[in-house]
């Protein structure tokens, strides 16, 4: 993304892409981006050991700000998580100990690293911070008076956060009335201590956010900026990131570079040219581009490649979207001998697999039932005569062995019966 020349184009952008739900006064932001470079932050509670789709938009719109040259920080909410935003909840979270959040915190950096840039030697280097850093040490009669006694209690039931706790079943507890208090301080000591004059998140905490700024015109007698984003959610009503297996993790490990893209992938038509807009850093024109591309031929599903690949990329890096969309496409009727062994070892993930010998091979119906392409010897048999099996692309015939069978990059053997049911044998041995 081309970075704007003037403040007021940069929040054009972002109108452009749908992402300002709420402001503060929206020209002396423009003036004071376009004045040079301003510190700003997202704050996420480590709740988890890995970030999900849902926290990605943060995650981006930071590095929209860095390409233009300004500066991002993340403040991992080290004592706000001990507590628990009420912001969008219905009912008190459960408490995390402090080695527990020291974990998230240090597995989700790993996941920041790839989005922003933390290089030290760039002037505008992504920062982490840790908010229990500055409020473990504060006492209780301390923080009272230098943050509580600048707000009423009238001006915190009123935020729609705290209203709509107060109206639900569950009620909220004290502690999390005062998650509002420990966020605006966190704005302040950022504003006061590092140079952070802007604070960004969803709707939901636009509350939070300008008790911050109140904060901040009070106690430091300067000017604090607020920006919050429409919540992501899909026109089905589903809440995004979540997949059949659950929360969509930026995580490897919890969930595959396969499985992340295929998310997009499988997006409707009417979800898609949003999400373009939102969470890829290409142009809002390239996006028209493509959008229309898309309609010539909407089977094709081109906007879904083009999403599917920006979001993995940015996510998991390159090599691994591309071995993601490799195994795609042998899942979904391509030709295995083309794959890389990088591929075939992300499909091993996403289908059953197992080891076998390479004198093993030569039992093909032995193999098929084993593998359990087929219940029984009589079953195999007959689904071989049917045609309905095969091998690296290949129809397998009950004469033919699977020692004729070309190994696959990396020893492999995928099987096939019908449309949608795989085994992949790793020959060893």
């Amino acid at each position: 993304m081309s970075s704007p020349t003037s403040g007021e184009q940069f929040l054009a952008d972002l109108d452009a892409r749908g992402l300002i739900h709420d402001s503060t006064d929206r020209s002396a932001l423009a003036a004071r981006l376009s004045e040079g470079p301003i510190g700003v932050y997202v704050g996420f509670d480590p709740t988890a050991d890995s970030l999900h789709a849902g926290n990605l938009l943060g995650q981006v719109m930071l590095r929209r700000f860095q390409l233009a040259g300004h500066r991002p920080v993340v403040l991992a909410g080290g004592a706000t998580g001990m507590v628990g935003d009420p912001g969008g909840r219905s009912e008190e979270r459960n408490l995390l100990d402090r080695d527990t959040l020291n974990h998230n915190v240090a597995c989700v950096k790993r996941q920041l690293e790839k989005i922003l840039d933390f290089d030290t030697a760039s002037l505008n280097a992504a920062r982490l911070v840790d908010n229990a850093e500055w409020t473990a040490p504060m006492g209780t009669l301390e923080f009272l008076r230098d943050v509580g006694k600048y707000f009423t209690v009238n001006q915190m039931v009123a935020k729609e956060s705290v209203r709509a706790r107060m109206e639900s079943e569950h009620g909220i507890s004290y502690t999390e009335f005062s998650y509002m208090l420990l966020q605006a301080n966190d704005f302040r000591h950022l504003c006061e201590h590092q140079n952070v004059e802007m604070q960004m998140g969803g709707s939901d905490q636009w509350g939070n956010i300008t008790a911050g700024t109140d904060l901040i015109r009070r106690r430091l007698s300067r000017s604090g900026f607020g920006l919050t984003w429409p919540l992501l959610t899909r026109s089905d009503g589903a809440k995004m990131g979540k997949s059949v297996h659950g929360a969509l993790w930026l995580d490897a490990e919890k969930t595959s570079p396969y499985e992340f893209r295929q998310y997009w992938m499988q997006l409707p038509d009417e979800d898609v040219e949003r999400f373009l807009l939102q969470l890829t850093l290409r142009s809002v024109d390239d996006i028209h581009s493509v959008m229309l591309d898309h309609l010539k031929a909407p089977e094709k599903r081109v906007a879904q490649k083009v999403l599917a690949h920006d979001v993995t990329c940015l996510v998991h890096g390159a090599p691994a979207e591309k071995a993601a969309e490799e195994a795609a496409e042998i899942l979904f009727g391509g030709d295995p001998n083309t794959a890389s062994a990088q591929a075939l070892q992300v499909v091993a993930r996403e289908v059953p697999s197992t080891d076998v010998r390479q004198s093993a091979l030569g039992d093909l119906i032995g193999v098929l039932v084993a593998s359990g392409l087929a219940a029984s010897n009589g079953e195999a048999r007959r689904t071989l005569t049917q045609n309905g099996y095969k091998a690296n692309g290949q129809p397998l015939h009950e004469t033919k062995s699977l020692l004729d069978v070309d190994l696959l990059p990396g020893g492999y053997i995928l099987l096939r019966k019908g449309k949608t049911n795989f085994h992949l044998l790793h020959v060893i041995g």
